[in-house]
């Protein structure tokens, strides 16, 4: 009789359960379905500016750029070429300023990694006395604003003798930069102590124990500090403005800039298209960059996240 009743009251609770789990997974479904919406028109909203850009690009000489309200196609045909006139243009082809910005990218990511690594590698594996006290001054340096280092620096390159030479945007990269460093050591104290012993009864010193084991382990945070230096520098305007005198060496932040007011300001009709595919080449390495590396760009910085 108790087994009776018992199976009735087992049997009742999973009858009165059924609507409560099909309540759960309606509302599971209706929370999907709007933040999918929601992410999709985010991401329209963010594409709208390069879309445009694309757009406006692609417009023959004749056509009107800014029209109320947008226009985002041509009225004739697309204007393809408009690219390669940028890129070719006679009185100042883009792709020198390109080729000096990729020189500098080049620079900076092999100064950055090799610069940075070394000195988290020194805070996080090695003992030596100060060595808290020292990471401390460091991780203060990161408060002091980049604008205030301005004025200083261009007088100490200007002393140097590096006023309108590369040196100065490429050459502080080779000494480490603070968030960098801040990042590294965290990434790299994550690792256990017993790899450095081992490698020490191997007879490994301090340097093969970083070239050979703490290095290669360390390739995600490697990953998102080159990803950020190259962003920096291929977007980098004030160092260039400051530091570069010859129109030759224009990195292509400042060619941009440069077409705009010189290039194509006595030109005969709009040349807004042009600046706009001019501008669209800037944009285009940084997306196919993110687009090949973005799960190890995101992994890398989840990675440092948790083991930071």
């Amino acid at each position: 009789m108790a087994s009776q009743v018992d199976g009735q009251t087992s049997s009742r609770t999973v009858i009165e359960n059924v609507p409560v789990t099909k309540s759960l997974t309606y509302q599971r479904r209706l929370h999907a379905i709007v933040m999918y919406l929601l992410l999709v028109l985010i991401g329209l909203l963010v594409m709208m500016p390069l879309s445009w850009m694309l757009t406006a690009a692609l417009r023959g000489d004749g056509e009107v750029v800014f029209t109320i309200p947008v226009s985002w196609f041509p009225t004739t045909s697309f204007h393809f070429e408009n690219f390669w006139r940028v890129m070719a243009n006679p009185s100042y082809p883009l792709i020198r300023p390109v080729m000096n910005t990729l020189l500098l990218v080049v620079l900076n990511v092999i100064g950055a990694l090799f610069s940075n690594s070394l000195v988290a590698f020194a805070f996080a594996r090695m003992r030596f006395i100060g060595r808290d006290f020292l990471f401390k001054i460091v991780i203060l340096t990161m408060l002091m604003p980049g604008v205030v280092l301005l004025i200083p620096s261009f007088i100490l390159f200007n002393m140097l003798g590096w006023y309108g030479t590369y040196l100065p945007l490429w050459v502080p990269s080779f000494f480490a930069a603070p968030f960098f460093v801040f990042v590294m050591r965290q990434y790299m104290r994550s690792f256990p102590r017993e790899l450095d012993d081992a490698a020490r009864i191997d007879g490994c010193n301090y340097w093969q124990i970083f070239w050979y084991i703490i290095l290669p382990l360390s390739r995600p945070v490697l990953v998102v500090v080159a990803i950020f230096t190259f962003q920096g520098v291929w977007n980098d305007f004030t160092g260039p403005l400051i530091y570069l005198n010859n129109a030759d060496k224009y990195t292509l932040q400042i060619a941009l800039d440069y077409f705009r007011r010189s290039v194509f300001s006595g030109a005969s009709g709009n040349t807004t298209h042009l600046v706009m595919a001019a501008s669209l080449i800037s944009v285009v390495p940084l997306l196919v960059t993110y687009f090949f590396v973005q799960k190890e760009l995101i992994g890398g910085i989840a990675s440092v996240g948790i083991k930071g």
